[in-house]
């Protein structure tokens, strides 16, 4: 999820470079759409309609290839709620971010007795490095394409990183290729070439953050101010442990029920506090400590 969120906020501040890597088009026009569709909600990744076009650029991430339901099906269930809502050019592109030998990242149709729908697959492993560095809303993805030296590949990104001028496009972008690159890289080898940001100033975490804090705070109105306050407050604890829980997974693989019992008790304080350091940890025994430090 965390990385979910990387690229649909890189794709929503940086259209323009989505499409123009992925159809070689220059679009000034464009209208970032709802990527909530119709009927039984499903949220998509990324909607953007190029008006002049009257096309649509759907894109998919996924990290790992299993998917329920299975992607192929997705990808169709995608293009008929896009088709019946907007009656255009729709292309659809999923991009796989994690290396894998799976057979899974091949396919790119769907088929069924009376149906076949076809999308493009971009395993970003396989693609060159250099077009992913000309644009700012790229760069992050460039930690993850092809190279034969990736030490080399994370020092040519973070330079170009280093190279924006304005500030704050500089953190955002700072902070989404070490998210990305943590696919990939481990925690010391991305700090010897990008400055950590401090998390809780970065665009993308605050916005996760803020998505958890204002669902809390709108139940606790609904429960009347008194009891608002303190349910707003649990409510916010409970969105940012779901938030920790979701990036300690991808980080270290499954917690066990011990240190996640350990997790639940943590005051909302502490999990902001903890959702700053994990992408240092390499095991769960560097959760441990840590929690045996703040529990001290």
């Amino acid at each position: 999820m965390t990385y979910d969120n990387t690229l649909k906020y890189l794709v929503e501040q940086y259209p323009e470079d989505f499409i123009r890597y992925l159809l070689a088009y220059e679009a000034t026009d464009i209208q970032i759409l709802k990527t909530e569709l119709n009927q039984e909600p499903i949220r998509a990744d990324s909607v953007t309609f190029l008006q002049t076009a009257n096309q649509i650029l759907h894109l998919e991430f996924q990290t790992l290839p299993a998917s329920t339901p299975p992607l192929p099906l997705r990808m169709l269930d995608y293009w008929v709620r896009l088709y019946r809502q907007y009656n255009c050019d729709i292309e659809q592109v999923v991009i796989f971010l994690k290396p894998t030998t799976s057979e899974a990242v091949f396919v790119n149709e769907f088929t069924a007795r009376n149906t076949t729908h076809r999308y493009r697959v971009i395993r970003i492993w396989e693609q060159e490095p250099e077009p992913l560095m000309l644009s700012p809303g790229l760069l992050p993805l460039a930690t993850l394409a092809r190279t034969d030296s990736p030490q080399s590949l994370l020092r040519q990104v973070a330079v170009q990183v280093s190279m924006i001028e304005e500030a704050a496009t500089k953190q955002s972008i700072s902070v989404c290729t070490q998210l990305l690159a943590g696919l990939v890289f481990e925690p010391e080898l991305i700090r010897q070439f990008l400055r950590r940001e401090d998390m809780r100033e970065s665009a993308i975490y605050q916005e996760i953050l803020q998505e958890g804090l204002q669902e809390g705070r709108e139940q606790g109105i609904e429960q009347g101010i008194e009891q608002g306050i303190e349910q707003g407050i649990e409510q916010g604890r409970q969105s940012e442990l779901r938030l920790v829980m979701r990036l300690l997974t991808l980080r270290l693989g499954s917690i066990n029920s011990q240190l996640q019992s350990r997790l639940q008790e943590l005051s909302l304080a502490k999990l902001e506090d903890l959702g700053e350091v994990l992408l240092d940890f390499a095991s769960e025994a560097d959760l441990m400590n840590w929690l045996n430090r703040v529990e001290s």
